[in-house]
């Protein structure tokens, strides 16, 4: 179930984000690859050992529905008034019955309200049909992303199916005048999934990575509904996260956090997750990392531009665009990260300035460092200079970081990051952490007296 209010709760908060599933639902048929780009180095994997156990962090918790005060240590700026919500599974099992995979878990929706420098929390888990029936059957009674169950008895199978997977937010990426739709070699094998009950299977046994196929990109003028002729091609990766796009010198510039291996979905089995010591360690390994990457889309392309040669005109990015003998344009990435980011096992949960900057030329992102399977540090990338920041508490694992713009202020980085940071230790309190954005330097930090699972996605509201 958090599955697809994730999804639905990511379309909403930019006119960047996407959700993996909505771009491969409505997959077309790729061509075979046909060039490989050996100037690029193929980054999947990081090493680590003895990662501490997150188990704690994956596991069901009571909700909060009555409002209760954070102890503010440190301070919160008197100009930062509003909500801070989140969304994230928090409920695992029904019963005897148990969920197996991290995003079938049911969704619980956190709000923290910011007023005049005090904190105050509480939680609640959503309505949903879903969580209703489960309740009343006490057992999982409608199927999951990873988990099969007992069909519902109020839906036949095709019903069900297309109420997990027709999802709104269509497009991956947008500027001005463009919508930028990324084809990932990522196939749904809709047969399987319509008859995962009968063979005993998940949904999730119908998608599959397929590297044979490149990745393309498709342009669509968002003014007329048109797809622009240019067929522009890259090497096989995965995307879940976009961070940017903007147009520039009649192209079109998207930024993407990108994996090349489009596989990570099986390691997050929740057995996986709550492993220990080197079942731990081999799980965290096999994870491709995820990195910031430039593509440029040229977007009128003559039919006499020659061959082999970059048609790409921005000065400052070495991200290429070569038309090739049969007119497709192969793409070829830059890296927007300096080789630290490597160390810091990567980084996903893209958010920028999108009040000011969306959809424009920008400098400045955050996200979280992956030296485990959850997010265990906070970055912040200037990808003019290739620069990065971090902040780093040891067994702490703070959320996706949300940007909030000082009133008034032209900026890019005038402003506060917000994070719900949690541990698995029992003797420390999980918190709301507060960072100036521009040196990443703590501001403060709300401690609240409850149990938090790992969460995914959020927005801040002002009031």
């Amino acid at each position: 179930m958090f599955f697809q209010i994730f999804l639905h709760f990511v379309s909403n908060l930019s006119t960047i984000a996407v959700g993996f599933l909505s771009v491969i639902v409505y997959r077309i048929p790729v061509l075979k690859k046909y060039m490989e780009n050996a100037h690029q180095k193929k980054v999947i994997f990081g090493k680590q050992k003895n990662l501490p156990c997150i188990a704690p962090l994956l596991t069901t918790v009571e909700e909060t529905p009555k409002i209760i005060s954070a102890q503010v240590r440190g301070h919160v700026p008197k100009w930062l008034n509003g909500y801070l919500l989140r969304i994230g599974p928090g409920k695992f099992e029904f019963g005897k019955d148990k969920y197996n995979h991290w995003f079938d878990g049911m969704a619980l929706l956190h709000q923290f309200k910011i007023e005049k420098g005090t904190v105050m929390y509480r939680s609640k888990f959503l309505q949903s049909d879903t969580y209703k029936a489960n309740s009343v059957h006490d057992r999982i009674v409608v199927s999951e992303f990873g988990t099969l169950a007992l069909p519902d008895p109020c839906k036949n199978i095709f019903e069900r199916f297309m109420s997990k997977f027709e999802l709104p937010g269509k497009f991956a990426g947008m500027t001005r005048n463009y919508i930028i739709f990324i084809e990932q070699p990522v196939k749904m094998n809709l047969w399987k999934i319509i008859t995962s009950k009968i063979r005993g299977k998940a949904f999730s046994d119908g998608i599959s990575w397929e590297p044979q196929y490149n990745t393309r990109f498709h342009v669509v003028d968002k003014h007329t509904g048109q797809l622009l002729p240019g067929m522009y091609y890259s090497k096989p990766f995965v995307t879940f996260h976009q961070i940017n796009a903007f147009e520039d010198q009649g192209c079109v510039v998207i930024d993407l956090c990108c994996q090349d291996d489009g596989r990570n979905l099986e390691v997050y089995q929740l057995q996986n997750l709550r492993k220990t010591g080197k079942g731990l360690d081999q799980a965290y390994n096999s994870v491709a990392r995820s990195f910031p990457r430039r593509f440029v889309l040229p977007l009128h392309v003559s039919l006499n531009a020659p061959e082999g040669e970059n048609l790409s005109p921005l000065s400052y990015s070495s991200a290429s665009a070569v038309k090739q003998a049969d007119g497709k344009i192969w793409c070829s990435y830059e890296n927007l990260h300096p080789k630290d980011l490597e160390e810091e096992g990567g980084v996903e949960f893209p958010q920028i300035n999108y009040g000011q900057f969306s959809g424009k030329k920008y400098r400045f992102f955050y996200g979280c460092g992956f030296r485990h399977l959850v997010g265990d540090s906070l970055i912040k990338v200037d990808v003019v200079n290739k620069t990065l920041t971090v902040w780093r508490e040891e067994s702490f694992y703070p959320s996706e970081p949300i940007f909030v713009p000082v009133p008034g202020t032209n900026e890019e980085d005038g402003g506060v990051i917000l994070s719900v940071v949690i541990t698995p230790n029992q003797n420390e309190r999980n918190f709301l952490l507060v960072l100036d954005a521009k040196n990443f330097e703590e501001l403060g930090r709300a401690e609240v007296p409850v149990q938090m699972p790992y969460g995914f996605h959020g927005t801040f509201v002002t009031i």
